[in-house]
């Protein structure tokens, strides 16, 4: 193998993306972006789902959720929770509030999966398939965690590109490199946590 294809190989790993197909719920993992939850409130309009989960307190290690990262006079808050600025989001977008389910604990990635899939299950909730609704770059790493979560329901990623890093051209940046390499060492480093709970 030689370097470009290890950066294939990469990419094919890091960037995934489905067409989306009508399902019975939207994932909106915590985030301080209105993309994902502007795509999901489209997707609800088109009928494609009848309920959507964001997830998300705050990022782990803050007191505190920090406000929206851009658009912050579309959605100047204040907010308690990435859930309450998601759902904020969705709502304005003309999502129905009674549509929006709840998830406001979680502090990173495998809480968003574990605690929306207790939500789902509280629900009395029958998830056969789901869409992700994530970054382009946290896309394996929610599918992998939301799989460990639903284990007998078809997930489908629908990314969305927020910060301009995208699988055509993360290698021209070194934003777009340290995003990718780091997202891809992230998950080697989490999953080797992870993986003996789950196995053994």
């Amino acid at each position: 193998m030689n370097l470009n294809e290890f950066y294939e190989m990469i990419e094919n790993f890091i960037f995934i993306e489905d067409e989306p197909e009508p399902s019975n719920i939207l994932f909106l993992p915590g985030n301080r972006f209105p993309h994902m939850a502007r795509k999901c409130a489209a997707m609800y309009r088109e009928g494609i789902a009848p309920w959507i989960l964001p997830s998300g307190r705050y990022a782990a290690g803050q007191e505190k959720f920090e406000g929206a990262a851009v658009m912050s006079d579309c959605y100047p808050g204040p907010y308690e929770t990435e859930w309450a600025f998601l759902k904020d989001v969705l709502v304005k977008e003309g999502v129905p509030e009674e549509a929006v389910l709840r998830e406001d604990r979680a502090t990173y990635t495998w809480q968003n999966a574990s605690f929306s899939r207790d939500v789902t299950q509280q629900a009395g909730l029958d998830i056969q398939k789901a869409i992700i609704c994530c970054k382009t770059t946290h896309a394996r790493r929610c599918l992998e965690y939301y799989r460990i979560a639903f284990p007998q329901t078809r997930l489908l990623v629908c990314p969305v590109d927020c910060e301009g890093i995208t699988r055509e051209n993360w290698r021209k940046s070194a934003l777009g490199i340290h995003t990718v390499m780091g997202e891809a060492a992230r998950l080697v480093e989490q999953f080797s946590l992870l993986m003996p709970q789950i196995y053994t």
